[in-house]
């Protein structure tokens, strides 16, 4: 089942500000929902283990993350491949980084992914659903990490 997620948040950081963050694993731990662990392997590459609930079905995913063709403080492109009890999934994310004023940037983004096993059952409409439901908890955990 393929996926896509769309869209643009503004957070209350410089560009610089929010490129640390976004290109540190611990930032990205504390705010991807369900991330149990984030561990690095090598330049731009991390384990990752994740505990997630979609729908009614929960379950554990390992993967793994690769940050690509990053041009700092601007743009980056994350894959990431794995699977667990829920299924398996593999796809990327770009972003785009553009400051609006010092203290204030828009993070447009675009995610693109394959989703098979147990968790592709539940159905494109709910999936899509709960991918928003978690980008949405991400961007929440992103802003207060910047307000902490």
């Amino acid at each position: 089942m393929k996926m896509e997620l769309t869209g643009s948040e503004e957070i209350a950081a410089s560009r610089q500000t929010l490129w640390d963050g976004l290109t540190d694993p611990g930032v990205l731990a504390k705010c991807i929902p369900g991330c149990k662990a984030m561990t690095e392997t090598g330049p731009d590459a991390y384990d990752v283990e994740m505990q997630l609930k979609v729908a009614a079905v929960g379950g554990s995913f390992r993967g793994k993350v690769i940050l690509r063709d990053k041009q700092e403080p601007d743009t980056c492109r994350m894959t990431l491949a794995g699977g667990g009890t829920l299924g398996t999934g593999n796809g990327s994310a770009e972003f785009t980084i553009t400051e609006i004023k010092p203290d204030l940037s828009r993070l447009d983004y675009s995610c693109h992914g394959e989703i098979g096993g147990l968790v592709a059952g539940v159905g494109q409409r709910v999936l899509g659903s709960v991918s928003r439901h978690l980008a949405k908890q991400f961007f929440a955990n992103l802003r207060k990490h910047y307000q902490s």
